[in-house]
């Protein structure tokens, strides 16, 4: 295996970099939607969701905006009026279409992107990149890699890497396509990372953020 220490290196040493500007960029943004989601629903600010796999399956806390009601995720699993919401949840690759538990504030935050803001703290504690793969759920892989058993190559590509805010699957159709198709794609940016691509993704970013297209 060739010795990527070098694009390891400028990777984080951009990943500080464009974090830090960005923060302080979307300051006014992040004292808004704070104070929209406390105005719009009883909760905190932050989402308590399940702890995502990141790099050598590692699990991790990564932090997100709340975009649904209290306890969304364990209402989903555990509560049985969620039973049937449950099983379509699961059959269309973990994403729903008009998901019942998204608040008013919550849906124009994830049609932004602007939910996934704090994940720069995940960036700056070095267990996510700006670019990278999906950081899945631990439930997830588990049950799509049984659904899609070929799959499992392509995953263990994935968990090779950091998991990114941004890459190639999220500028590429985002959450319009089904979970073999958006590990695949995952997989085929760990094969050909570089500093140029990951800078492309950066800069194709803001459009997919403007445009919404394919958030749910």
């Amino acid at each position: 295996m060739k010795n990527d220490y070098p694009y390891r290196f400028l990777k984080r040493t951009i990943d500080i970099i464009f974090t830090l500007i960005l923060l302080i960029v979307f300051f006014p943004v992040i004292i808004a939607v704070a104070i929209a989601i406390k105005v719009n629903s009883p909760g905190p600010i932050f989402a308590d969701t399940p702890q995502r796999v990141g790099k050598g399956g590692k699990k991790f806390k990564m932090y997100k905006f709340r975009s649904m009601v209290i306890n969304a995720h364990k209402l989903l699993r555990e509560d049985p009026k969620y039973a049937q919401l449950y099983n379509a949840y699961k059959r269309s690759s973990y994403k729903l279409k008009d998901d019942p538990r998204i608040t008013l504030v919550g849906r124009f935050i994830r049609k932004y992107s602007l939910d996934e803001v704090p994940q720069f703290v995940n960036v700056l504690k070095g267990e996510m990149s700006i670019v990278g793969p999906r950081a899945y759920y631990p439930d997830e892989l588990e049950e799509q890699q049984k659904k899609y058993p070929y799959t499992r190559k392509a995953v263990k590509i994935v968990l090779s890497v950091k998991p990114g805010i941004t890459g190639l699957r999220q500028v590429s159709g985002r959450s319009e396509i089904n979970f073999d198709k958006r590990i695949q794609l995952d997989a085929e940016y760990v094969k050909r990372r570089s500093i140029l691509h990951d800078l492309l993704k950066i800069l194709k970013s803001p459009w997919a953020m403007i445009s919404g297209k394919g958030a749910l």
